[in-house]
């Protein structure tokens, strides 16, 4: 029996593991035991990670719809030819920019750096975007403003050595296990544990202080927890004297933010704020740790903002166990947007509106490229329905249950002249296209993955593609020789190169360094350069760290008389995005396999709703049914649901409302109706 090494395709924690093969079929897993992430352990996902690669439901040869509106099954020829006309039909009729591609956080950084040449180079258009734009784009934004670095600025293996650990946010235990784990055992060393949340999540309950604020009312908590530190001179006034700017008028603003204030915003109570925030404040060795829950709202680059503000307050970052430290919900999503697959930048982050990086792509890739950004995934779908985007190719994502107000999202899928969809399943989204191309999961290609703290591992071919499936990177070469551009590789590693030519952040990072260890984490510029395991260690990667004054603003939508309940929505354990790897595979299945909806006991008692009753829960946008889940861990007035199921799809009801700079959808608080279906 053959042992792979090979990265997990699940969070993006990115833990090593071997996938055990015999007779070209994946048998079983094992933890890789050095590992610096996952230290020999691996989380329920992990353990069952191979179970989809070998499912009936893969796609196994592409599929061209017929007018009658069924699949049929075409060879890679035919179904290659017609793409490249109805992509150079479609691009000679109405231009490049109605023409959008989706890249993709679970295909590897040189699969998303080939697409994010080819949308670019062969459409002309920069209309390319992906899921970071739901789920991290207000980070990417917020700490570009506040640092001039939109990543976790520390590295996993610090955490069991950190004194203090703030967790606004991530339900971090449940959505990014290996990460828990090391949480946990700082705890165990007698590490201060304080989570914000307004559920009581797993990982809460394991806290010394679980500071349980209304959904949306981040900035106002954070605020708080400054004035306090201000009040009490806590202060680290010789580093914002030497490496902050704007100080000044921050601290105008933070004086009005007394805890007592904060409470009424809150319901966090001022005493408990103090609390925390002297801890923060006096303990040097504290890490403060995010997830969606400070990014998806119309508020989210603002909520990142103020937590990159009070880690400059106090001085904790630019050191061993500090920092602000994102963590990324996807396998890919760091290593995604480090590719360039945004609608604003190319690989490394380089400004497509700067003249010197944009003539750097042209001499590189012999082509004129387009100087003005793009269309981000919302507003793609926007230009659908307003008669300016004629055609979509999605690589890997499922938009019809991930985007926010997905009846929105259906219509536009509907309306579309040319829908490509290239995936491992035929998805909720693939329903809707006109040709669907079948993809190579991550144990049947090469290439690397970029985890949540920047860290670049290199994954393996285990297995042949199944059926007649390809990686995505030799897809999209053979259709860009179709449509009469030679992006032409011969292997995974002659990308890798060629991002590290381009990339300066990537320089040092080829595939033979990689090799039987735990990857190199960016910026690493030289080939002999061992990487970096923390950020902004002398100075800021903009020079000085900006603090950025932001006012409390409550979310776009509230509760009221007609719609009385906060709707937010999440993740569970057993479930990844929007389920179509993990409701095939059979243990995660069957520990989770419905959507349940989670309310207080007391509202329940109000409503005369018993425990598994089914309800329907409406909002302003659209009605779903499901069964209750009743449980304290929900605070009264809110409804949690989990977004993974196309069966109950909770992004019906989550309302499309913007961040106006990161264009990310509030996702975590809209207002909703609930109703007993007798």
């Amino acid at each position: 029996m053959n042992k792979i090494a090979t990265i997990c395709p699940y969070c993006g924690c990115g833990c090593g593991l071997y996938l055990h093969v015999e007779n070209n079929t994946i048998v079983g897993v094992s933890p890789v035991r050095n590992h610096l992430v996952n230290k020999g352990s691996l989380c329920v996902k992990s353990w069952n990670c191979f179970e989809f690669v070998h499912h009936p439901d893969r796609l196994k040869y592409p599929l061209i719809k017929e007018k009658n509106g069924a699949f049929r099954r075409a060879s890679w020829d035919e179904a290659l030819r017609l793409v490249a006309a109805r992509l150079l039909e479609i691009r000679k009729s109405s231009g490049p920019d109605s023409i959008s591609i989706v890249s993709s956080a679970k295909s590897t950084n040189e699969e998303n750096y080939v697409m994010m040449k080819f949308a670019r180079a062969v459409i002309g258009t920069n209309n390319i975007d992906h899921c970071a734009r739901l789920c991290h784009s207000s980070t990417v934004g917020g700490l570009a403003d506040s640092f001039g670095s939109g990543a976790m600025t520390n590295s996993i293996n610090e955490i069991v050595h950190a004194k203090l650990l703030f967790v606004i946010g991530s339900n971090t235990t449940e959505q990014h296990p290996m990460i828990g784990m090391h949480m946990l055992d700082a705890v165990d060393r007698g590490a201060v544990l304080i989570v914000a949340d307004p559920r009581k999540t797993q990982i809460a309950g394991l806290a010394q202080f679980h500071l349980r604020h209304r959904p949306g009312t981040d900035v106002a908590l954070l605020n708080g927890i400054m004035n306090v530190i201000i009040d009490d001179r806590l202060v680290d006034i010789p580093f914002v004297k030497r490496r902050t700017e704007k100080f000044d008028s921050f601290r105008a603003l933070i004086t009005k933010y007394p805890p007592e204030a904060v409470e009424r915003i809150t319901g966090v109570s001022a005493q408990d704020i103090k609390k925390v925030a002297r801890l923060y404040a006096t303990e040097k060795k504290a890490m403060l740790f995010y997830s969606m829950g400070i990014t998806q709202h119309t508020t989210g680059v603002d909520n990142v903002c103020a937590c990159a503000n009070l880690t400059m307050l106090t001085g904790h970052i630019g050191l061993p166990m500090t920092g602000l430290n994102p963590l990324r919900g996807q396998n890919n999503v760091q290593g995604a947007c480090d590719m360039g697959a945004l609608p604003n930048v190319y690989s490394g982050y380089q400004e497509i509106r700067d003249p010197k990086s944009r003539k750097k792509f042209e001499m590189a890739w012999k082509v004129k490229l387009p100087r003005d950004p793009g269309l981000t995934l919302m507003e793609m779908f926007n230009g659908v329905l307003k008669g300016d985007t004629k055609a979509l190719y999605i690589m890997g994502e499922n938009p019809a249950v991930s985007n926010p107000d997905v009846t929105h999202t259906v219509n536009a899928l509907k309306k579309l002249d040319f829908l490509v969809v290239q995936d491992i399943f035929l998805s909720d989204t693939a329903e809707y296209a006109h040709v669907v191309l079948p993809a190579a999961t991550f144990a049947e290609k090469d290439g690397t993955f970029t985890n949540t703290e920047r860290r670049v591992q290199k994954i393996s071919a285990a297995i042949e593609p199944v059926g007649e499936s390809k990686p995505d990177w030799e897809i999209i070469c053979a259709l860009s020789r179709e449509m009469g551009y030679d992006l032409n590789y011969r292997a995974t590693h002659e990308i890798m190169e060629e991002i590290a030519l381009l990339t300066p952040i990537y320089r040092g990072i080829l595939h033979h360094r990689l090799e039987g260890d735990s990857g190199l984490q960016w910026p690493c510029p030289s080939a002999t350069h061992p990487g970096t395991p923390f950020l902004h260690r002398k100075k800021f990667a903009k020079g000085f760290g900006t603090f950025m004054p932001v006012d409390y603003v409550p979310p776009a939508e509230m509760p009221d008389s007609e719609f009385p309940f906060i709707l937010t929505t999440g993740r569970t354990c057993f479930h990844y995005h929007t389920r179509t790897m993990s409701r095939r595979t059979s243990t995660l299945e069957r520990e989770c396999p419905e959507c349940l909806i989670e309310i207080n006991p007391s509202d329940a008692d109000s409503l005369q709703i018993k425990h598994m009753n089914v309800v329907r829960v409406s909002s302003r946008r659209g009605v779903l049914t499901g069964r209750v889940y009743i449980t304290e861990n929900t605070p009264g007035g809110v409804v949690f649901m989990p977004f993974h199921f196309g069966e109950a799809p909770v992004n019906m009801l989550t309302n499309p409302a913007l961040d106006p700079s990161a264009k990310i959808p509030e996702y975590k608080v809209c207002a909703v109706r609930i109703e007993l279906i007798k």
